[in-house]
């Protein structure tokens, strides 16, 4: 019997005994409210891997801050189950589930500083919480300092940070008891573009060098796109998709997903050309016919056209084109109007689908005169 095959139970504690550090199973989350119960979370079920960043994105009003905290049980799921490394975090009584949470970091969209503690002083709060002794305190939050970057200003205050200074001291206070798993809730929602990127790469270095398990929780999806390995969708308390980067991005299977991706990768006409469309059918089918052409990993690098034009006989109009690269692999379109035969065409097509490429045919050309010119 696989994994698969057994109860969900036995399938979490089997998956948990292989590399998959947190497991969810059928979490729900019902909150009271004036107009009756709130259902935030439907039927969560996840599993993420050892040493994974896992991306979790939705809109606001998702779910997915509840769910986050759902995993270091802030909040209490009202039904299902959660793991967390060999423990099950929804079985653990409150003096036991302050002992786990040791090993569960947590940073948060505003930073959450003590403005009475300067940086260090902030770094050191959790030690102290422990009663770790004040030399191991002191060599643990310099070995902090240094790791995000902030050695020289570890006696300001939050007041005199900015705020990516502020985030870097959360990323250092919450990596202070050497958690196995760390919570990001909209760690940079807060923060301008450019120092989003800094944020995010030092994560991806914490990750890379200590083996940290991250679950990132965000409503952007250039964050997603730039850090994590797999992402889950979440749309109204339901994960409606997940899956690898790469997957997610190249082929959303759902509307919420297409969404998210369209706002990183622009895949419309440009408006200025969809006047050189011609109107459902108006125009014969030999005139000049409009694709769009996606490109995905090694396709990327192969010169499709000229091996089209070389073969068929057919001539290309470049219109617009975009590459962009997805966990190091290229993603592109290319709109393009192929001239020349339509038996030629139908036959350039097939051998597009052959290559595994999508060839979409978006219409015929409006004007051939002006496509011409």
């Amino acid at each position: 019997m696989t994994p698969l095959q057994h109860p969900p139970t036995l399938r979490c504690l089997m998956l948990l005994e292989d590399t998959t550090v947190i497991v969810t199973e059928s979490l729900t989350k019902i909150f009271p409210g004036p107009q009756g119960p709130s259902e935030v979370l439907r039927g969560i079920s996840l599993n993420i891997g050892k040493g994974e960043v896992f991306g979790i994105i939705g809109r606001s009003g998702a779910g997915k801050s509840t769910l986050v905290r759902c995993l270091n049980l802030l909040e209490r799921p009202t039904s299902g189950k959660v793991w967390i490394g060999d423990q099950e975090m929804t079985a653990l009584t409150e003096a036991e589930l302050r002992r786990a949470r040791h090993s569960i970091g947590m940073i948060f969209q505003h930073f959450n500083l003590l403005s009475s503690r300067t940086a260090a002083e902030n770094i050191a709060l959790p030690l102290e919480l422990i009663g770790m002794p004040r030399p191991e305190i002191q060599a643990r939050v310099s070995e902090l300092l240094d790791l995000v970057g902030l050695r020289e200003r570890a006696g300001a205050y939050p007041a005199a940070l900015s705020g990516g200074q502020k985030q870097r001291v959360g990323i250092a206070r919450a990596l202070a008891s050497k958690p196995s798993v760390l919570l990001c809730d909209e760690a940079t929602s807060a923060l301008d573009p450019e120092t989003t990127k800094s944020i995010l790469s030092l994560l991806k270095d914490i990750n890379r060098s200590l083996g940290l398990t991250i679950v990132l929780i965000t409503h952007e999806m250039p964050v997603v796109k730039e850090i994590a390995d797999r992402v889950a969708v979440l749309d109204r308390g339901e994960v409606v998709e997940q899956g690898r980067i790469f997957d997610v991005f190249t082929q959303p299977r759902h509307a919420v997903s297409r969404a998210f991706v369209q706002e990183v990768l622009n895949r419309d006409l440009p408006e200025i050309l969809l006047p050189r469309l011609a109107p459902p059918g108006t125009r014969e089918p030999s005139t000049p016919v409009i694709w769009r052409i996606t490109f995905t990993g090694p396709s990327a690098n192969e010169p499709i056209l000229s091996d089209l034009v070389r073969h068929f006989d057919l001539s290309f109009n470049i219109l617009h084109g975009h590459i962009d690269y997805i966990q190091g692999l290229p993603f592109g379109t290319l709109v393009v109007e192929a001239h020349g035969p339509v038996a030629a065409r139908d036959a350039a097509l097939a051998t597009l689908a052959q290559k595994n490429l999508t060839a979409e045919v978006l219409g015929h050309v409006a004007d051939t005169a002006a496509a011409a010119a």
